[in-house]
């Protein structure tokens, strides 16, 4: 499957599979499989970064 081109919309997707199917980023990566750098990159580019600790992307304060 290929993820969302759209950041907005990756966002959601992402934070939606990683609340209901991974307990991190690390799994969800390997088990679609998806390019970790490539989905922070551009999550990053609309201003968010991954939380370990709360298992999602959130917003840079």
């Amino acid at each position: 499957m290929q993820l969302p081109s759209d950041p907005a919309i990756l966002l959601s997707y992402i934070n939606t599979k990683l609340r209901n199917n991974y307990r991190s980023l690390d799994e969800l990566c390997r088990e679609l499989p998806a390019d970790r750098t490539k989905i922070e990159s551009k999550l990053s580019s609309i201003g968010y970064y991954y939380d370990k600790t709360r298992n999602r992307f959130i917003v840079k304060s």
